[in-house]
């Protein structure tokens, strides 16, 4: 440990935060809510001094004991995440800053085994220190961008020479490691938008690549870097276009047979296409053709596809395959893969895309959005690519608009023709059209429903279709009027489908806002969706639920729409629900050790699953078909009873009546 008494600006200042330490343990003896907010005004010019970090980290006991992290999350360090941290740091005002900061100190010392805490292993405090750092790789430099320089009372030095200090203790290796994993977690989702993910492996390039940081035997990081800048022989240098074009054209057939073997490989293990792939398949229209089927990694069904459609396979690389639509690669070779093609309509409606005239309002949103290298219908025609090969790809990031989403993924699942018309009709004319109960709806003059501006950080096609679907959601709504039920109960149907379950079950009553028989609603559940009590009925179609989405703590975040897509025994022999969720990662937290799987049970891509009784305990509201309800007295009451108990220590408690109410 340095020596503390370096001079008298650090003895000043920790001596003044020792004093504050004092004043708020001697507060809280009769005050148990006191402020802690001096001690933090305190902690930051002890943390700007040097050796600073050393005088709180050697008083992280002290820090505990006397109740700074009370009265908040930081008072349970098992359901702080990672992600909020990391804007509490950078972002949040000095207070914020301050604390995440002594937080982070004393998760340290827990890590090394320094300071034992009954609420967090040293395991788990690494793991989140691992994934914070890692989410700041920026910092690993000790160079700050312009808005950390920017931020008041030195916030950003401060923050800067806290990253410096952890990563010093923990090590690199442990940091990069902790990053690939959660790249490749995310991409076993195969989400469509993959910028963010891109970005990541970009700084884990910076890293493999700067002699100061010892990256020794990262093996698995320089494989994610290569998938994505030099998956080939030709390109493993990361050559640029204009030297990879120049070698392309030198090649000969074994060489341009290796360069698609090798794309398409690392294409199929990380979802990742490395702009350098399109360049392969353009070079190869008109001059090699057999090859491209190899270069997409077709199997024999997506081969079939194309030597049945090769055409409009051909029109579609000549017009939208480009370095800056690169993922649309990975959308082309899963839509042949899945059939698609093999119905009639989606290849004509694919056919109207191609020769689409898009309208100003469209044209605009997508320059805006994507640039202008290219036109816009471009970059729709490629997020068509990926949206009917990728439909539980699609993800609404952190817009209001999940049941907007759903229906965008059940259509690319379902009804690909159906959803082909609805971007004809949105990118053409500006409007769409729906019916609800005999009345005609046209999107176009609605009020605006839970988006009030345009999505932005979304896809091509949701980019387009979603201000629509959310007006004419909101509209059916209106239309709606007064009900004795929730209204999703005569949305949904005619929004969606016909194949969605016109008899639907919400576990709050309309009339009270209670919840009533909270058994009873699970107990259908199961007897409509468990196979070992609904006569072995598969989930047919995707059906949308409604469910209430909490946080680590278990604690109510608000309500969410979701599509269950299948139910299943995983392969340890436990019964489970696979469904898709529209947000971009999957891989959720809902407290009470109900953690949403997205690769470890089964899961094909961008599936979420948990086991029967764990997803019960968040549902809310679940549409089925009247004549396919099991028995539900063979539902046992273990599996009732252990939903029930989860969801009324978390959400529902909110809900439920008072025991009072109930008799009076």
């Amino acid at each position: 440990m340095t020596d503390l008494g370096s001079g008298p600006d650090i003895n000043t200042t920790v001596a003044k935060f020792d004093e504050a330490l004092e004043q708020l343990a001697v507060a809280r003896k009769t005050a148990p809510m006191a402020s802690n907010r001096e001690v933090l005004k305190a902690a930051l010019p002890v943390m700007a001094a040097p050796d600073g970090l050393d005088a709180l980290y050697a008083r992280v006991s002290a820090i505990e004991a006397k109740g700074v992290f009370t009265n908040g999350d930081w008072g349970k360090p098992a359901i702080l995440r990672p992600a909020i941290a990391v804007r509490t740091l950078r972002q949040g005002a000095p207070d914020y800053t301050a604390i995440e900061a002594l937080s982070e100190l004393r998760l340290l010392a827990v890590a090394v085994g320094a300071y034992r805490h009954p609420g967090i292993s040293a395991e788990q405090a690494r793991h989140f220190l691992a994934q914070v750092t890692a989410l700041n790789l920026d910092l690993l430099s000790g160079q700050m961008s312009e808005a950390d320089r920017e931020r008041p009372e030195g916030l950003g030095q401060i923050v800067n020479s806290l990253y410096q200090y952890l990563l010093d203790r923990l090590g690199y290796e442990s940091i990069l490691d902790s990053l690939v994993d959660e790249v490749r977690r995310l991409l076993a989702q195969r989400p469509i938008q993959t910028g963010s993910i891109k970005k990541m492996v970009g700084q884990i390039a910076k890293c493999l690549f700067d002699p100061e940081i010892e990256t020794e035997g990262m093996h698995r990081a320089a494989r994610l870097v290569s998938a994505l800048f030099g998956p080939t022989k030709g390109c493993r240098d990361d050559p640029g276009f204009k030297v990879y074009g120049e070698r392309l054209a030198a090649m000969d057939e074994p060489a341009l047979h290796d360069e698609a073997v090798s794309f398409a490989a690392a294409m199929d293990e990380t979802g990742m296409v490395s702009p350098y792939h399109p360049m392969l398949l353009r070079h190869l229209r008109g001059h090699q053709d057999d090859l491209i089927p190899l270069a997409l990694g077709l199997s024999l069904t997506g081969n079939d596809v194309f030597q049945c459609y090769q055409e409009i396979v051909h029109k579609l690389i000549d017009d939208a395959v480009h370095p800056e639509t690169c993922q649309a690669v990975y959308g082309l070779a899963m839509f042949l893969e899945r059939g698609g093609l093999f119905t009639p309509a989606v290849a004509s409606g694919l056919w109207r895309q191609i020769e689409l005239t898009l309208c100003k309002t469209a044209c605009n949103a997508l320059s805006e959005a994507f640039g202008d290298a290219h036109p816009p219908r471009v970059y729709l025609l490629a997020g068509v690519m990926s949206i009917l090969g990728q439909p539980n790809g699609v993800g609404q990031g952190n817009n209001p608009t999940c049941q907007s989403v759903i229906g965008l993924s059940m259509w690319a699942f379902n009804d690909a023709d159906y959803l082909l018309q609805l971007v004809a009709w949105a990118a053409r004319d500006n409007d769409i059209i729906m019916r609800f109960e005999g009345h005609q709806i046209t999107s176009q003059h609605l009020e605006p429903g839970l988006a009030k501006e345009r999505p932005t950080d979304v896809d091509p096609v949701s980019l387009i279709l979603v201000p629509h679907l959310d007006r004419i959601y909101a509209e059916m709504g209106r239309l709606c009027g007064e009900r004795d039920d929730d209204l999703h109960r005569w949305i949904n149907p005619e929004m969606y489908g016909w194949w969605v379950g016109h008899a639907f079950l919400s576990v709050i009553s309309q009339k009270t806002g209670h919840i009533e028989d909270y058994e009873h609603f699970i107990r259908h559940f199961y007897a409509c969706y468990h196979p070992y009590y609904n006569g072995s009925i598969p989930v047919i179609h995707p059906q949308p639920a409604g469910i209430v989405a909490t946080d680590s703590g278990g604690r109510m975040v608000g309500r969410h729409a979701i599509t269950i897509r299948r139910v299943s025994l995983d392969r340890h022999g436990e019964m489970r629900i696979y469904f898709y969720n529209p947000n971009n990662d999957s891989g959720q937290d809902w407290g009470q050790g109900i953690n949403c799987s997205t690769q470890s049970y089964g899961e094909r891509h961008g599936e979420a699953s948990l086991a029967f009784a764990e997803f019960a305990s968040r549902l809310c509201v679940f549409h089925y078909d009247s004549r396919e309800v099991g028995d539900m007295a063979a539902v046992p009451e273990t599996g009732v009873q252990r939903a029930t108990e989860l969801g009324r220590a978390s959400w529902a408690a909110v809900f439920e009546k008072s025991y009072e109410e109930q008799f009076q």
